[in-house]
């Protein structure tokens, strides 16, 4: 699998991925997101992986990402676990699987107050 992010390979890749778990599947989501956030969190260039759910909804899935740049991006989503985990979430949730958002930071240091 292959994704480019949007940015310079040089520069960290941002993003959110988000997903909804089928009805009375939410608990199996997220006991398995919760294994993967172990692993991706040991990966050398994961900044921040946090999953969260939606309070009023909590079938929906949030999952914020960062990683130190395109390399360790392209690491992450190469991972073998990671694969494992893919797999198993498809018939878990709805729709093809998670749909994700690139992000760029604002950049505050250029705001004179």
């Amino acid at each position: 699998m292959t994704i480019t992010p949007p940015t310079n390979p040089d520069e960290p890749v941002a993003l959110y991925a988000e997903f909804t778990a089928l009805p009375g599947r939410g608990d199996e989501v997220a006991t398995m997101i919760a294994g993967l956030t172990v692993d991706v969190r040991r990966e050398p260039g994961n900044v921040t992986f946090d999953p969260h759910r939606r309070v009023s909804n909590p079938l929906e899935f949030f999952v914020y990402e960062v990683y130190r740049d395109a390399d360790a991006f392209q690491a992450h989503i190469t991972a073998p676990y990671g694969a494992v985990f893919n797999a198993a979430l498809g018939d878990l949730i709805e729709g093809e699987g998670s749909v994700l958002t690139w992000l760029t930071p604002v950049p505050v240091e250029s705001v004179s107050r």
